[in-house]
């Protein structure tokens, strides 16, 4: 079976090596343009283009898929299935019809649920308890193909959105060599999403970063983890905008308006929410690295 992989950050990296890794011929990789990177702003390949590369696979990076040179390179190649994960463009039709096994794609969701570009984040974000990853076959409307297979996986106390986007990207390239597999067997199942039940997950915004403290303590702290790596919460205290890495919520009664800074000691920075208080356990002040919260105030005057 001839493929086509289409993917471009660390999480497409992982399901493209599992392909390598399960002997697949990856005939050809797309992945988007090199973009700036770090205080130089110098060109830097995406991960996929750099295990590409490594592989010895022809990689192209168009600039579009819609002007009809890649439908015409992708006709040339010739797959016989064209695997996206996380590529960052949706395909039109005419790309979609190419390859006689079909499109298809993994999702870091249970889908209906969270179509988008976020779905990690906003899974944190939600308070959800469970998630999971879906390969699908692609249709036009954003991720709204008929499922596959799903695999689910519970979302830990503590965990952040970080850490679920890496366990879902070990996850999904499990799911895409199985999917495959079922694919040239014959036995891969097609159940239609019910759209009714479909929720969304747009881009995360740096907008979202500050935090209302008259939200309940565990909403919080759901903002915390759903906000890591980027664009990480924010609150001014102490005269300081500082990042917020950790808290921990403490439901509760607390006579104080939300916001009020309750203590501020060795077991970290309380303060006053909507349902009780949220302990502050790690930050990062301007120019500084992260520290845990009792490494900030040592040396102020509280």
């Amino acid at each position: 079976m001839k493929i086509v992989f289409m993917g471009t950050p660390d999480f497409a990296a992982a399901s493209l090596k599992a392909l390598y890794d399960a002997g697949r011929d990856v005939a050809a990789v797309f992945t988007q343009p090199d973009k700036p990177k770090n205080r130089g702003m110098k060109l830097a390949p995406s991960p996929v283009k750099e295990l590409a590369l490594a592989h010895g696979t022809p990689v192209y990076q168009p600039e579009t898929l819609r002007d009809g040179q890649a439908e015409a390179l992708l006709r040339a190649i010739a797959p016989d299935l064209i695997a996206v994960v996380a590529y960052g463009r949706i395909l039109p039709p005419s790309i979609l019809d190419i390859p006689p096994l079909g499109c298809v794609n993994i999702h870091a969701s249970l889908l209906p649920r969270l179509r988008g570009s976020a779905p990690a984040q906003w899974a944190v974000l939600n308070g959800d308890t469970e998630t999971g990853v879906t390969s699908m076959y692609m249709a036009p409307e954003m991720d709204a193909g008929d499922i596959i297979f799903a695999r689910k996986t519970p979302i830990g106390e503590e965990e952040t959105a970080g850490e679920l986007f890496d366990r879902l990207a070990a996850l999904g390239a499990d799911l895409l060599v199985e999917t495959i597999q079922a694919i040239e067997e014959g036995r891969a199942p097609r159940t239609p999403q019910d759209h009714a039940l479909a929720t969304y997950a747009p881009p995360i915004r740096k907008e979202q970063a500050p935090i209302d403290w008259s939200r309940s303590a565990r909403e919080i702290s759901c903002q915390v983890r759903g906000l890591i790596p980027w664009p990480v919460a924010t609150a001014e205290l102490f005269d300081t905008q500082l990042k917020i890495y950790a808290v921990k919520p403490e439901p509760g009664t607390v006579k104080a308006e939300p916001g009020t800074v309750l203590s501020a000691n060795d077991e970290g920075i309380r303060v006053a929410c909507g349902d009780g208080a949220v302990r502050i356990l790690e930050v990062q002040a301007p120019g500084k690295k992260r520290m845990p919260a009792a490494d900030f105030l040592r040396g102020r005057r509280i």
